[in-house]
């Protein structure tokens, strides 16, 4: 058995004959009744092809692989009954009551939560995040039996989450308070609520197959002791059947192997000599290079592995010649054979295996290939497979790279030794039931192709996995052993298996769905974010195995090779937001956690969640441990993982403001309504943070953008509203509050050590205001002070962007001190008048009234509005010079003021005068539109109005 563990289960009392009751329905057991809703599934199947998303495979597939009605591989029909179910539950098995009141600020604090964990581990998935750090959300925005909604569900964590919340154990690591036996108190970053320990029941959407899949063997209510004895014991045959093709010779003494001629024959050598061979680890397979010196063929391992430094040299150096060259200008071998699956002549990149580690012992070795090793290599080329999928990759931007270098198919990806290992897997697992091999066999596959990577410099097992979100074929492939990889995944598995049950899995698009309205208490998705995973590609080789896949033309992201560009994806996201829109209760919350290092994909995520009617009320970090991400948030840009929090306001807001419609009240309407949605107060290890949201500039373009996507006329200027909300409102450091929450901000302000301002990204005039904002409220300082650090702000100001000088933002939008308090202000303006350069005073002289003349400050509110009514004069100007430049030439803008241009959309809509901006609209470069999530609200919605 080498360094590996016998696999023995005991199945306890456990069986399958337990009877069953779902949706009112009483089976014998769970075969029962997934045949039962299958036949009704089958039934059910043509009315179902006509929802977006109905993924690509033949109805047997999909009825096999569906376990209905929790989970279908397809769109579930049965999702309202369960949310009937669940909405009877609440109040009889949870004690809600239909008209219990709900308020929560936004959980805004950072979360923090590590990988390392088996439910987490079980599966590989492209994105995940942990089930811990949503948890946090779950216990927070949910009670017991609230209905959860995740359109973009991946590999189903926040399932896993809902059930968790039922879990002592799991509650317990998250390190709350207990209050009583089934109440926690959660006090993080002084948020201060009590939650009750119980499940929450949550709707899983996803358009993958491979996800949903995932998802529902996370989620599915698993009889763990007897699936891990059925799984186990035939695990261990299958170890004691084929382990022989993952053996290699320890001792290679009086050894013949002239007779082997087929792989039965080899077969029984091993048998008859299993005292003599070893357990292979893995196998490492080299690319090989013709030289441009000496045209000899040879190995990149021979060339450029160091054995002795355990390194990978930059330069490579032919054997025979010791021509170095850098790999990059030497070229692959290609060699033709016949295609054990299609039977067709295909040319690959010639791979020849230059390594193995083998135990032997409980002691690693390492060894070149002997003849033995080569034999079976060779006895594998002419094999017969009836369990591997024949699938051609698709045309994409991932797919395009193993295309263009022959591996054109699946099962291109594996070596022939892996492949015949998989098939024997299939023909000995035919009584397991095929979510459990399928899912079992997905989490290897991964650890299975050519793309997982061998780097010594990573450790002494060198073994780091394929490349992240790539279809990436490395030069120095590992090639590891099935058998041992098989049982490893399945203790993972096994520690993952949970006997909750009663979430809901659906394979479809969310762009549209069957849920009723105001039918969700919250909301947590993890959506795509625009190139930076290409899901369906990646997702393709998985499904292959599935026999479903991906319907791929509602698919939320930006690829050439698809035709899909940026404006594609944001209206693909906005149709989801607004579909969670419709089914969100109102005043309840929507997280949104995303990760872009593109602006436009940032502003697309914003201009879509105001776009379908959301209102953002915080944007906080999370940690994902493994590569430490902290925040760092702009008004344009996103450089780490992010948690948006925004909320759905009750319709009797908007109602309201209707009634309050071309009046100022319904600015002050929304404003109130919205700063009861903030935080108070945010902190972290005693140092206190400004709130963004509660920034009058962040709360005018919260107000105006809620106006504009309702089709409200916006109902007063940035100077006005800066004058009233001074009046109307306490001000804090900064930042708004209601007359209730003053207090409360007060008393733990006062207990903070510090204060924190966070650092600013400055790509435009808008955040070149909002950073120097930030430097003089730590201390009025002179334009001297500031413009060393304000030049070396600027750097990423995009080229379009027309920045007015330093000078110019801080007469527009701050006050400069009449004196230093040590100066009398009459001595001043006598040197302002006499010296208005301050030459003939002495040194000493000349810096005190520097200092006295040019000190900058933030304007109290009162004053803050005269800056500003100035300043809006002025860009309406600098907007009217660019529609006379528009109607002498019929070219694009190049270079403009983007504040010049919000602020004539703006007031381009109070007056209803929509093709103005649907005019500059066109004439501006597409990527800033899609760039500038206020200029896209203006303009979208003025196209709308004009019925383009």
């Amino acid at each position: 058995m080498s360094e590996h563990e016998q696999l023995s289960f005991s199945t306890g009392s456990e069986t399958n004959d337990e009877p069953v009751v779902c949706l009112g329905l009483t089976f014998k057991n769970d075969d029962e009744r997934r045949e039962y809703f299958r036949e009704e599934l089958r039934k059910k199947l043509p009315e179902l092809k006509q929802i977006d998303g109905f993924p690509i495979g033949k109805d047997e597939d999909i009825i096999a692989l569906s376990d209905p009605p929790y989970y279908t591989a397809c769109p579930n029909p049965w999702v309202n009954s369960f949310i009937e179910e669940w909405k009877k539950e609440k109040v009889t098995k949870f004690g809600h009551k239909s008209d219990e009141e709900y308020h929560r600020e936004p959980f805004a604090t950072d979360i923090s939560e590590g990988k390392n964990d088996p439910i987490y581990n079980a599966h590989s998935y492209h994105t995940k995040v942990p089930y811990k750090a949503i948890m946090r959300y779950l216990m927070y925005y949910t009670n017991p039996g609230d209905i959860i909604y995740d359109g973009f569900c991946g590999s189903g964590m926040t399932g896993v989450a809902a059930q968790m919340c039922a879990d002592i154990n799991s509650v317990n690591e998250l390190g709350y308070e207990w209050k009583d036996k089934d109440t926690i108190i959660i006090n993080e970053d002084n948020l201060n609520l009590n939650s009750k320990i119980g499940p929450r029941k949550a709707l899983l959407y996803d358009l993958a197959p491979a996800a949903t899949f995932i998802s529902h063997n996370y989620n599915k209510k698993a009889k763990a002791q007897l699936n891990t004895k059925k799984l186990a014991d035939k695990i261990s045959h299958l170890r004691k059947e084929y382990i022989w093709l993952f053996s290699t010779l320890h001792d290679t003494s009086d050894i013949l192997i002239d007779k082997i001629s087929d792989l039965q024959a080899l077969r029984d050598f091993y048998e008859q000599n299993q005292s003599k061979f070893a357990e292979i680890n893995y196998v490492v397979w080299s690319e090989v290079y013709d030289c441009n010196s000496c045209n000899n063929e040879f190995s990149y391992w021979d060339s450029a592995y160091e054995d002795d430094k355990k390194t990978i040299r930059k330069k490579i150096i032919c054997p025979l010649c010791h021509a170095e060259e850098l790999k990059k200008n030497v070229q692959k071998v290609y060699i033709n054979s016949t295609d054990p699956i299609t039977k067709e002549i295909i040319n690959q990149p010639k791979l020849i295996p230059v390594r193995i580690n083998y135990s032997y012992n409980k002691k690693r070795f390492d060894k070149q290939p002997d003849v033995l090793d080569l034999k079976l290599i060779y006895l594998l080329n002419d094999i017969d497979l009836t369990h591997v999928p024949n699938e051609a990759l698709p045309p994409g931007i991932k797919t395009s790279e193993p295309i263009r270098q022959g591996l054109s198919h699946v099962h291109h990806f594996y070596t022939n030794r892996i492949l015949f290992a998989i098939n024997a897997y299939f023909n000995n697992f035919k009584e397991i039931p095929l979510q459990d091999k399928q899912f079992l066999l997905g989490s290897v596959l991964p650890k299975l192709t050519k793309m997982n990577r061998f780097m010594p410099q990573h450790g002494s097992r060198a073994l780091v996995g394929p490349m992240a979100n790539a279809l990436y074929f490395p030069p120095l492939s590992v090639e590891n052993n099935f058998i041992s990889q098989i049982e490893f995944q399945f203790k993972k598995i096994t520690k993952a298996w949970n006997d909750y049950e009663g979430n809901v899995i659906s394979t479809q698009s969310s762009t549209k769905n069957s849920i009723p309205d105001n039918s969700i208490d919250y909301i947590f998705i993890d959506p795509p974010f625009g190139a930076n995973i290409m899901y369906s590609e990646l997702s393709f080789a998985r499904e292959a195995w599935l026999n479903i896949r991906t319907n791929n033309d509602k698919e939320a992201i930006e690829n050439k090779a698809h035709n899909k560009s940026i404006n594609d994806y944001t209206r693909l996201i906005t149709d989801s937001f607004k579909e969670a829109h419709r089914i969100l209760k109102p005043n309840r919350w929507i997280t949104v956690e995303f990760s872009n290092t593109q602006s436009s994909i940032w502003n697309a995520i914003q201009y879509a969640l105001q776009e379908a009617g959301f209102i953002i009320a915080s944007v906080d970090a999370l940690n994902k441990k493994r590569g430490g991400l902290h925040a760092m948030l702009t008004n344009t840009a996103v450089k780490q993982d992010l948690v948006i929090s925004a909320y759905k306001p009750s319709t009797n807001i908007l109602d309201k403001m209707r009634e309050q419609s071309n009046t100022n009240a319904s600015a002050w309407t929304f404003i109130t309504q919205h700063l009861e949605k903030l935080p108070i107060f945010i902190s972290s290890k005693g140092t206190a943070s400004i709130i963004n949201e509660r920034t009058p500039r962040i709360l005018f373009d919260r107000m105006v953008a809620y106006h504009v996507l309702n089709g409200l006329s916006v109902p007063i200027s940035s100077a006005d509203f800066q004058s009233g909300i001074a009046q109307r409102y306490p001000n804090r450091d900064g930042m708004i509050f209601l007359e209730s929450q003053v207090a409360e901000y007060d008393k733990k302000r006062i207990l903070a050590k510090d204060f924190y301002q966070v650092s600013l990204f400055v790509s435009d005039e808008n955040s070149a205001i909002e950073w120097i904002r930030q430097q003089l409220l730590k201390t009025p300082q002179t334009r001297q002070d500031l413009h060393p650090k304000f030049m070396k702000e600027i750097q990423h100001i995009a080229k379009h962007e027309k920045l007015p000088e330093l000078d110019d933002l801080l007469s527009q939008n701050f006050l400069r001190y009449d004196s230093e308090p040590e100066v009398p202000s009459q001595i001043v303006s006598y040197f302002r008048r006499n010296y208005p350069d301050l030459r003939g005073l002495e040194s000493t002289d000349r810096k005190i009234m520097q200092k006295a003349m040019n000190r900058w400050y933030v304007p109290d509110p009162n004053k803050q509005a005269d800056l500003e009514k100035l300043r809006e004069k002025s860009l309406l100007r600098e907007f009217n010079l660019y529609v006379d430049e528009m109607a002498k030439s019929k070219k694009k803008l190049k270079e403009f003021r983007t504040e010049a241009i919000r602020a004539g959309f703006k007031k381009a809509w109070s007056e209803k005068d929509y093709q103005t901006i649907v005019d500059v609209g066109n004439r501006l470069p597409e990527t800033v539109i899609q760039e500038d999530d206020k200029l896209l609200m203006y303009f979208d919605n003025a196209q709308i109005k004009l019925g383009l």
